[in-house]
């Protein structure tokens, strides 16, 4: 396939596609007879895995070092599990740090809520947050058992707006 179908197959514009080639994270493409780039399946299924780890936000410099494992065969298989479970680590603590992020969004839509039905004033909504009075698990932390934004001291969050 040509690059416009390779494009719309996985979610890579051209330009990423070239740029991906350029940078050496694609095996050689073939090409017709007239110069043009020809895709196999492989090829696409390829992009399709370079288009989700970039999606994790994976740095193009560490797609580089596991693309060019992939390439060089099997007997890299260890360090590419390596990579890959590193990654995982860093995707665990984003996943951690939006999860605190949504509950605080969470507890500020219920606080705004609460002002808008008239049971809070903007005072009485401020010294709620400032005194932590939100729905609170066992362990003291807002949802999920998670500390939330709210207990990181120095942010300022939830004293205003």
């Amino acid at each position: 396939m040509r690059i416009n179908e390779a494009s719309k197959a996985t979610g890579l514009s051209a330009d990423t596609i070239r740029y991906y080639e350029q940078a050496g994270l694609l095996p050689p493409i073939r090409r017709d007879r007239s110069g043009h780039r020809w895709f196999s399946q492989d090829n696409v299924d390829w992009m399709i895995v370079l288009y989700w780890l970039r999606k994790t936000g994976m740095p193009m410099k560490v797609m580089s070092r596991y693309a060019a494992l992939v390439h060089a065969g099997d007997h890299t298989i260890p360090e590419r599990r390596s990579i890959l479970l590193q990654h995982g680590k860093l995707l665990a603590a984003r996943r951690s740090d939006l999860d605190r992020c949504d509950d605080l969004l969470a507890y500020k839509l219920s606080a705004y809520a609460e002002v808008e039905k008239g049971q809070r004033d903007d005072d009485e909504e401020r010294d709620a947050v400032e005194r932590q009075d939100r729905p609170e698990d066992r362990d003291g932390h807002l949802g999920h058992g998670r500390r939330t934004v709210l207990e990181r001291p120095g942010h300022g969050v939830g004293r205003r707006g």
